[in-house]
């Protein structure tokens, strides 16, 4: 049975230059990865660090969050707290409001993207300008992120050249990068300059001083932040660190798992609003909560959205971003969507080779791969269980749990290796699609133990 993920993923291997291309620059980032991670003697101990101050920190949300509000709003910030993504768009929306506000100057946020806010936004008639540049190109593309770190990996220079053309006039077939990102910057500069309000997603929140830290390679938050005298800061609740202490812990890993780098370019620290502005922290739950009350899944909150499963995972390396239903792809994105909404996302778990190289890479130890199998023993509970692999798996328990019949079926399996090709290439052998099918060996593993067997 096609779902949802197998049917998007058939298009996207239909290129197979894309496909090749996509893989190959993915693991070339987690190439790098490994080559950080094998230069800190600790990195295994730093893993097990951020680990744990996640868990406690997400099992003491409700004195973190607190006193993260406390010492927010002693260092001037004006903090909110929203429950879903309706309440925080009509916080955002009420701020711009409030200061008559049209121009919002964007850095990159995936909770906005999981809240829907630009849309809900450009629908009263604001103007969202988003300053990371992979996400300028997939908002003047019209396109969502395939990615949460390299939004627009997806994307060819050339695809780009072709928008700028149209959007900002550039010269007629130069896909040059550099001269690209020179172009790009140009336009910008005006947007940054006149735009009424900044706002930033959040890295990590310190409970101990009531700042945020926003992580970017471009320094686009900084530029944003840095002429609008309103600065909105939207955070989900799980992103709270109890201290500084801990945020070493996280800044260590962070850039070394998603790109590669010893840190980013800009970690920069906001804890006071600008002079006569003002400073805005939204506080999100939008279901986080509920995730607490799953001990199996609970570790999901663990997340720094370093991007490193999808860099490693061979299946989204190989089907790209879009072929997941959920707005994050990749190993994390199926554990997420299945939290979110089971009935819907539950193609997604298709999308696993359960080969846990996720889990093996994951720098705050989310069992990734682990979730994703437990999901699976639930598809039938929800009525998601592919009908013919149920059959499948009847079939096998049935040929196992007799013996007898087990073994006459393994005298005769060579007989496979001698049928018209079409009898065994066909759309009921979905391995077979792609790939040749081993041949049977001539002697089964029983016959060779039992012929082979020293007696004692």
């Amino acid at each position: 049975m096609s779902t949802k993920h197998s049917i998007a993923a058939a298009r996207f291997i239909e290129n197979r230059k894309q496909e090749a291309w996509h893989d190959e620059t993915l693991w070339m980032v987690r190439a790098k990865r490994d080559k950080m991670s094998r230069s800190l003697p600790e990195w295994e101990r730093l893993r097990e660090l951020a680990c744990d101050i996640k868990l406690y920190s997400n099992s003491h949300l409700d004195t973190l969050l607190q006193q993260f509000e406390e010492n927010a709003q002693a260092n001037g910030a004006i903090v909110h707290w929203a429950k879903d993504a309706d309440e925080h768009n009509e916080i955002v929306y009420n701020i711009l409001r409030q200061h008559n506000a049209r121009n919002l100057i964007k850095s990159k946020s995936m909770l906005t993207e999981e809240c829907r806010m630009n849309e809900y936004l450009q629908e009263k008639g604001f103007d969202i300008i988003e300053s990371d540049l992979g996400e300028r190109i997939l908002q003047l593309m019209h396109l969502t992120p395939s990615h949460i770190v390299l939004p627009a990996i997806h994307i060819k220079r050339e695809q780009v050249g072709e928008m700028m053309e149209r959007e900002m006039g550039t010269e007629k077939g130069n896909f040059d990068p550099t001269y690209l990102t020179h172009e790009v910057r140009k336009n910008m500069r005006g947007k940054f300059l006149h735009a009424d309000v900044a706002m930033t997603g959040v890295n990590f929140a310190v409970a101990s001083t009531g700042e945020i830290v926003v992580c970017t390679n471009e320094g686009n938050a900084d530029m944003g932040t840095s002429f609008p005298k309103v600065h909105i800061a939207v955070m989900g609740m799980e992103k709270i660190v109890p201290n500084l202490e801990a945020l070493g812990v996280f800044t260590r890993l962070l850039a070394r798992s998603g790109t590669g780098q010893p840190i980013t370019s800009y970690t920069s620290h906001y804890r006071k609003p600008a002079d006569g502005g003002e400073f805005h922290i939204i506080i999100v739950d939008n279901g986080r909560s509920d995730i607490l009350a799953r001990p199996d899944h609970i570790r999901t909150l663990n997340c720094i959205r370093c991007g490193e499963c999808m860099n490693t995972c061979p299946v989204y390396r190989r089907s790209g971003g879009y072929s997941y239903t959920y707005f994050i792809p990749g190993p994390i994105g199926i554990n997420l969507g299945m939290l979110k909404n089971p009935v819907e996302y539950s193609d997604n778990v298709s999308a696993c080779s359960l080969c846990l190289s996720c889990s093996n890479v994951c720098p705050v130890k989310i069992d990734l791969g682990e979730q994703i199998y437990r999901w699976r023993q639930e598809l039938d509970k929800i009525g998601k269980a592919s009908a013919e692999k149920k059959v499948m798996s009847g079939g096998m328990k049935f040929l196992m749990e007799r013996p007898r019949l087990f073994n006459t079926a393994l005298k005769f399996a060579p007989l496979v290796n001698k049928l018209p090709r079409f009898m065994i290439y066909n759309g009921l052998n979905a391995w077979g699609k792609g790939r040749e099918m081993p041949a049977f060996a001539k002697e089964s593993f029983n016959d060779m133990w039992k012929k082979n067997k020293v007696k004692s």
